[in-house]
């Protein structure tokens, strides 16, 4: 058995049909299918089992060991060739980063500031939610995460950046609000509410619900939306107002909306950058992150 081995048996169990691992490994189906079975052969117990509609296929007992073990160990393969092939270069390569789109405002300087002092080095961005976001550090897709806590993970280093509050913002033409720079928790109440809600996972939407029961309001949830931007554009058209964090609301919406702080509730938004404790991080992801 061998590492190219390894990389077709992963590819497809991840894939969940040869046909598809096939194709995403660039060759036919009948060498791969061939690979697998020499492995099987090799040692002597299958790795896949066939379901009833023929296509589809997934791993045994012994499929499920060797897909654990062989993820752990061809990650660690992939990063020792990477440490071993940056001992004899400079800073260059590409730092992938994952962000939270209302964290995003932490990263345009960074980048700027690293490529004037490394030219040679590129960067891969996504936006997304949090836990997908905990998916793609898993996965070893992003080296490193700005995102808000909580965060459901373990095995993370964290590096604090920011705590700020949250606060209501509306529409510059909403009426009775425009002479307001704050506002109480009872004056949201039956205000159409448009507010972050997490794919997966606890976040500040369970948060700002227990500030709303803890004042014995019911609050007016017309959206629920883990995309900040997409809020974001519902509120300069009035549709309603949201609690976010400060930070989230860019200053080019300032001519279009409202930003109040809320006087009764104390929730801050804590933003930290995020990376695995456990993988080799590029010379490249090092350096950067020793910006923040």
């Amino acid at each position: 058995m061998d590492i190219r081995q390894l990389r077709y048996f992963l590819a497809i169990a991840n894939s969940g049909q040869i046909s598809i691992a096939a194709k995403k490994l660039h060759m036919s189906q009948p060498p791969l299918s061939q690979q697998i079975r020499q492995m099987e052969n090799e040692l002597g117990v299958m790795l896949f089992e066939r379901k009833r509609n023929g296509r589809r296929i997934e791993l045994t007992n012994a499929g499920k060991i060797l897909y654990d073990k062989a993820e752990n160990f061809l990650n660690s393969f992939d990063e020792t060739l990477l440490e071993v092939r940056e001992a004899g270069e400079g800073i260059r390569g590409t730092i992938s980063i994952g962000t939270v789109l209302s964290c995003v405002s932490h990263l345009p300087e960074k980048i700027k500031s690293f490529n004037k002092q490394y030219p040679n080095v590129s960067f891969k961005l996504f936006g997304s939610d949090q836990s997908d976001l905990s998916l793609l550090l898993e996965n070893r897709t992003i080296d490193l995460a700005i995102v808000r806590l909580p965060l459901q993970m373990e095995n993370l280093s964290v590096v604090p950046l920011t705590k700020e509050p949250y606060v209501f913002v509306i529409s510059k033409d909403t009426k009775g609000f425009t002479s307001k720079d704050f506002i109480s928790i009872k004056e949201i109440e039956n205000f159409p509410l448009l507010l972050i809600h997490r794919i997966k996972g606890e976040g500040i939407y369970e948060r700002i619900l227990k500030e709303f029961q803890r004042h014995d309001v019911e609050p007016n949830i017309l959206v629920e939306c883990p995309d900040v931007n997409i809020l974001l554009t519902l509120i300069t058209e009035g549709i309603g107002g949201s609690i976010l964090p400060k930070s989230s609301v860019p200053p080019i919406l300032l001519k279009e909306v409202q930003v109040l702080d809320i006087i009764d509730i104390p929730l801050q938004s804590e933003t930290v950058l995020v990376y695995l404790k456990e993988r080799y991080l590029s010379k490249a992801a090092q350096r950067f992150i020793e910006l923040f």
